[in-house]
């Protein structure tokens, strides 16, 4: 008997329509005395997946909605489930819920109604991660992954590894349990074979690791230089719109102004850095120090130079980027006399007043980050618990074969049954509690 939960599970704000949820044993006998139907089927006989219009009793006040009702277990939480579809007025909403609440439903907590699903067998832990993914998703690439998470793709290739690794510890058992039959020849070179697959399949599923983050969180560009080299204006000409400040007085951005943008569908956020220069003003200086820091973060730094005026200032502060992903940008080539051009090589050439090779950056910079011909549709581990989970996993594999070469067996089943746990961490079949916990404090109440 799970007790009445209920949440409202679209956003709290003023809106043309809300959504109210109750989930639990008897969500229904409370739609009983708040909903009237307009037409003759009651409350307790509705037909479960189909909408009702009639008004709703908020006690004080009536609202006129819908109302459906979904029968366990073929709901979202696997539980009996109504839904109210009222207006989207906060006061309707608050009212609502306070008289659900009354008649015997509590508050949801975070995530609650996805938890009960999962403890209900109605998805797996990885794929409530997949749905996080896709509800605080910024760009294309991040819903697909999400997507590709809450679909199960990489909980069923972990499934399919898990069942090697029950194959090879059955071989196991069976040498153990029947040694007068002398299987242990035939059991080892097997067992070596089933985890050498095993460990092969985790291989290419780790090395999706470094692009799936990349489609995951986006990608990190600072922008530095001198003063006036126009990083400020080449930023807002990367992003189509003014989200710099640009004047011709040296120092003008003092902090960093960040801007967002998608390229090809996947998210690039763009740091405008103060102008790196040694100055007296505590103030710029503070920028300076700031700057720096966000250049050392950052995926890809564009080292930018104004065609006009290069100087010793600006080969110092290349110098300074030794050991980081730079590409060097000349900028402000249409005011370019051809004197500077061939002082350094520069990857790009644009012109922020103009436009000219600000696509062409766009371009360069996508392929210097996430790759020239990526599969943006392609599965790519994207979760660093995942990844943990795997690599411990491939550890305990490798140590189980070494053992299996010339040890007893039973210490090599020790070894494929923590694999077997670590695995078993993504899709929640051995996850600890804490784990859970934690997962699903990630989402809204409601969801």
């Amino acid at each position: 008997m799970e007790e009445n939960i209920a949440a409202l599970s679209t956003a709290f704000a003023t809106a043309g329509v809300a959504v109210i949820r109750i989930s639990g044993d008897s969500p229904l006998e409370i739609a009983e005395k708040m909903f009237a139907p307009q037409g003759k089927t009651p409350v307790k006989d509705f037909e479960p997946y189909k909408m009702y219009t009639g008004t709703i009793d908020g006690k004080t006040f009536t609202d006129y909605g819908m109302c459906v009702y979904f029968k366990a277990p073929k709901s979202y939480t696997g539980e009996n489930m109504v839904e109210f579809h009222c207006h989207g007025g906060v006061a309707i909403v608050k009212g609502l819920l306070r008289r659900i609440y009354e008649l015997g439903a509590r508050p949801a907590e975070r995530g609650e109604f996805t938890k009960r699903a999962f403890v209900n067998g109605k998805l797996s832990l990885s794929s409530a991660e997949g749905l996080i993914d896709m509800i605080n998703s910024e760009s294309e690439s991040e819903v697909r992954a999400g997507y590709g998470l809450y679909r199960e793709k990489l909980k069923k290739k972990i499934d399919v590894i898990q069942d090697e690794l029950t194959y090879a510890l059955a071989k196991i058992d069976a040498d153990i349990d029947f040694p007068e039959e002398d299987l242990e020849a035939v059991s080892r070179e097997e067992i070596n074979e089933t985890l050498d697959k095993a460990e092969s399949e985790l291989d290419k599923i780790l090395a999706t690791y470094r692009t799936g983050r990349t489609l995951k969180n986006g990608v990190k560009v600072a922008i530095c230089g001198k003063p006036n080299a126009g990083k400020s204006s080449l930023l807002n000409a990367i992003l189509g719109y003014e989200k710099a400040i640009v004047t011709s007085i040296p120092g003008t951005t003092r902090d960093v102004v960040e801007g967002s943008t998608s390229i090809n569908g996947v998210k690039f956020d763009f740091y405008d850095t103060a102008g790196i220069r040694e100055t007296s003003d505590e103030v710029e200086g503070i920028g300076v120090s700031i700057a720096l820091k966000t250049v050392k973060n950052a995926d890809l730094v564009l080292f930018v130079y104004s065609a006009e005026d290069f100087n010793k200032e600006d080969e110092e502060i290349l110098s300074g980027l030794n050991g980081l992903n730079v590409v060097k940008v000349m900028n402000k080539t249409d005011l370019a006399d051809g004197k500077n051009n061939d002082v350094i090589l520069p990857e790009l050439k644009t012109s922020a007043a103009t436009g000219a090779g600000v696509e062409e950056l766009k371009r360069y910079v996508f392929e210097r980050t996430v790759g020239a011909n990526i599969d943006l549709g392609g599965d790519f581990l994207t979760e660093e618990r995942h990844y943990d989970a795997i690599k411990r996993a491939k550890e305990k594999i490798a140590s189980a074969k070494a053992s299996v070469i010339d040890m007893p067996l039973d210490l090599s089943s020790i070894d494929i049954k923590e694999a077997w746990q670590y695995l078993g961490e993504i899709s929640g079949k051995s996850a600890s509690e804490d784990v859970i916990n934690e997962i699903f404090s990630k989402f809204c109440v409601g969801k």
